[in-house]
């Protein structure tokens, strides 16, 4: 089933195919863009910018936060973990965010929407600020650092991702399509804000839909079925377990202990620190229909990572089968069989540029995200609020669009290496905000006691420590070979409560508050 062009006629073909693929991807990203420009019409002020006016309808609240969320990992970083080393890994991370998910829904969403509005806080620097009534921005000023210290190598990642995209399918200039992409993601979260994000990434995670289900039934029907998608992973041993691995170059089977199962589950810790997740449950116009977005929320999440590991198991035994060449870099999985399919005519061509929209999809719904995130944290948090700039709502708007810009030329510089991982990149942020934020978040929203040095705390130790354990004691190896998000979340956490009962107790006031969102639930 390989097909391979030899002859003068299969050169044009592919060129054409190639072309009618580039065409199905030019209307997805014009069709962003216009959508930027009809939510511009609703976006008034910088809370409009930011936050949407809290417009959100469940739907848009649930897809778009999981698209948000998912990134290119979703369908590059991850279906290249499982073809490279066998589902544990894989497996293990789903699982862990499958339950994070579901319980972030489940136990934060409702409360910070409520939190936030009665604290009329439109940002997360906002809210631990407000919270704790700090009016000396402390808190604001460490929690934006925080969101442009993790958040720019985080979009930076995604633009990475785009590039490869091309590089790998198109034989383009990766530096090019890195810059193109990141240009078009600019351009409609720079028009249309917050809203034009949000209703984007309700559109793409349609698309990411269609891509996933497209590929692993073309990816099955390729090599004759499921039972030898299935033949093909059991026959190496430890690539079909939960309990070990598989290294596929070197063809040597390693174990996947308790430990380190466990602390791969700690991915879903980092969901309850995740602004741009956060920021959708803000943003919902009824905090009352919170509980269908979970629904379909955490339905689409399962899915969606079940059905993108699946397409490692099937990757690999398509190159088995001869169908694809062996892959020099895992992650490019789903863009070889995208190519592959659209070699079969015209018609596959435009569904090959509809999956390759998928994967534009899925890294573009988090970049403008993160872009927006951490353009909040520059000009909102730290110009207005930290360092007291006055300015008129429409310069305010003006300094808020370019900070999208500035940080995202940022992203571009970081991702600028094309041997850069995406899932490696990601692992490191998704860590960094789930230690720094997540622990502060509960705290906030559940324990009265907390205080403001408690909270300040917590985000330091957070932050600091995801750094100590990545570069100084993980190495170590042994017992010590674990995710850094576990221990930097356990330290984070263990800070809060320790200063904030060593502190003294917070205001009548904030504990008022914290009564009245109670009595509220």
């Amino acid at each position: 089933m390989r097909i391979n062009a030899k002859n003068t006629k299969g050169k044009v073909k592919m060129e054409l195919q190639q072309i009618i693929m580039l065409i199905t991807i030019a209307v997805y990203l014009i069709m962003m863009v216009v959508v930027g420009v009809i939510c511009a019409k609703k976006t008034d002020n910088v809370g409009d910018f930011y936050l949407g006016g809290r417009k959100l309808g469940p739907f848009v609240t649930a897809m778009s936060a999981e698209a948000s969320d998912m990134s290119g990992w979703l369908l590059m970083g991850l279906p290249g973990v499982a073809y490279a080393t066998g589902i544990a890994d894989a497996a293990w991370t789903g699982i862990g965010l499958a339950i994070g998910t579901y319980l972030n829904w489940l136990i934060v969403s409702k409360r910070i929407r409520k939190y936030s509005h009665v604290c009329n806080s439109i940002t997360i620097p906002d809210f631990f600020s407000n919270r704790f009534r700090d009016s000396k921005k402390i808190l604001t000023l460490i929690s934006a650092l925080i969101i442009i210290v993790f958040f720019i190598p985080y979009t930076g990642s995604g633009f990475s991702a785009c590039g490869k995209l091309f590089n790998s399918l198109f034989g383009a200039d990766y530096h090019i399509a890195m810059i193109i992409s990141a240009v078009v993601i600019i351009a409609y979260t720079t028009i249309g804000g917050f809203l034009a994000a949000s209703t984007t990434d309700f559109i793409q995670s349609i698309i990411m839909s269609v891509a996933l289900i497209i590929v692993v039934v073309f990816g099955i029907s390729s090599v004759g079925g499921v039972v030898e998608v299935m033949n093909h992973a059991t026959s190496m041993p430890g690539y079909f377990s939960l309990t070990h691995t598989f290294d596929v170059l070197k063809q040597q089977t390693g174990d996947y202990g308790p430990l380190t199962i466990f602390s791969t589950l700690a991915w879903g810790l980092g969901y309850f620190g995740m602004p741009h997740v956060l920021l959708r449950f803000m943003a919902i116009n009824d905090s009352k229909k919170l509980k269908v977005s979970r629904r379909v929320a955490t339905v689409w999440v399962v899915i969606s990572l079940a059905v993108a590991i699946f397409i490692g198991v099937v990757g690999l035994a398509m190159t088995k089968n001869n169908v694809i060449d062996p892959l020099a870099d895992p992650e490019t999985v789903i863009v070889v069989i995208a190519n592959l399919l659209a070699k079969a005519g015209p018609l596959a061509a435009m569904v090959g540029g509809l999956i390759i929209a998928g994967i534009l999809a899925s890294t573009m719904s988090t970049a403008d995200s993160q872009l927006l995130a951490a353009s909040s944290a520059v000009s909102e948090n730290l110009f207005n609020q930290v360092f007291k700039i006055k300015t008129s709502e429409k310069t305010a708007m003006l300094i808020a669009r370019i900070t999208v810009v500035v940080i995202a030329i940022v992203g571009i510089v970081i991702a600028w290496d094309p041997n850069s991982s995406v899932f490696q990149i990601v692992s490191f942020a998704w860590a960094g905000f789930g230690a720094a934020f997540g622990p502060v978040v509960l705290t906030a929203l559940f324990w009265k006691r907390t205080t403001k040095w408690g909270a300040f705390a917590g985000i330091f130790a957070g932050g600091a420590m995801v750094f100590i354990w990545k570069f100084l004691v993980r190495p170590l190896g042994g017992l010590f070979n674990i995710y850094e998000l576990l221990p930097a979340f356990i330290v984070a956490l263990a800070a809060i409560v320790v200063v904030s009962l060593l502190d003294k107790k917070p205001s009548q006031e904030i504990i008022d508050e914290f009564e009245s969102v109670n009595a509220a639930e």
